[in-house]
């Protein structure tokens, strides 16, 4: 009887060893989760922060809006007082053509986006635009709010 229980003792021993030694075969997702919400709240508080320009009372339209594009969009803005405002950074009006000339050197596309306050006077837009034409930017996009009035009476 002896021998047996020293027989039994060896066995227990060597499970013990076999079951320490097997690899876990369970994946914990819960570390993968924290950081997906943790990256979900950091995108969801800095996506309105992306959006490049000054603070303009855009005028409301029907339009649909652009496709996006590959290249960061260029954005000139033009504030209620008429000042020029070139991505975040203001310019002169007498710098326009020749800044707007060596930007377009460097790009791919000639598309630029027009941002223009609705208290601006059309002349000023026209001007500019005639300024961007002159400058290299043949594809002006006129950026508008949604939800404006539309001229065929139906509603949005």
């Amino acid at each position: 009887m002896g021998a047996g229980a020293i027989e039994t003792s060896q066995r227990g021993k060597r499970r013990a060893r076999r079951q320490r030694s097997k690899p876990m075969a369970e994946i914990n997702v819960t570390p993968f989760v924290d950081v997906m919400l943790v990256l979900l709240i950091i995108f969801m508080v800095a996506a309105p922060l992306l959006t490049v320009g000054v603070p303009v009372e855009l005028p409301k339209t029907a339009a649909t809006p652009l496709p996006s594009e590959d290249e960061e969009p260029l954005t000139l803005a033009i504030t209620t007082d008429g000042q020029l405002v070139l991505q975040k950074t203001a310019i002169e009006r007498n710098e326009l053509i020749p800044r707007l000339r060596a930007i377009a050197a460097e790009r791919q596309d000639d598309k630029i986006f027009l941002r223009a306050d609705g208290a601006v006077a059309y002349e000023v837009v026209m001007q500019v635009m005639g300024a961007l034409n002159a400058g290299g930017f043949r594809n002006i996009g006129l950026v508008t709010d949604s939800g404006g009035p539309r001229l065929d009476g139906q509603k949005n």
